[in-house]
């Protein structure tokens, strides 16, 4: 059985993500917890929002003990960029992106 969550338009860059989601990818449910709580790293409270939302949703929804479980998948995708300009000299623009990202936890029971 299987347990999912997703965060969509988070508002950090999705290259940013990935590297704190490769920390907590195959590690159980608790010490992913634990490694997100004390990594220095702004996704890194996204992610333990996310982790915990999913095994809010194994507990509730699937009466799965969370001791039990592993993070199976975890990934980050690219969402839609927001475009801004930013005035340069002469008259010119620079165009500033913002980039979002669409996060996804998949926890599963061990056998």
């Amino acid at each position: 059985m299987e347990a999912k969550a997703v965060a969509k338009y988070v508002r950090i860059a999705p290259r940013k993500a990935q590297a704190v989601a490769d920390l907590i990818r195959g590690k159980s449910y608790p010490e992913a917890l634990t490694i997100l709580r004390f990594t220095q790293r702004r996704a890194s409270g996204v992610l333990e929002k996310v982790v915990r939302s999913a095994g809010a949703n194994a507990k509730n929804n699937y009466d799965l003990n969370p001791q039990d479980l592993f993070i199976a998948e975890a990934y980050v995708d690219q969402g839609p960029t927001l475009k801004r300009i930013l005035p340069r000299a002469r008259g010119m623009a620079d165009r500033i992106r913002k980039r979002t990202s669409h996060i996804t936890v998949v926890l599963r029971e061990r056998e």
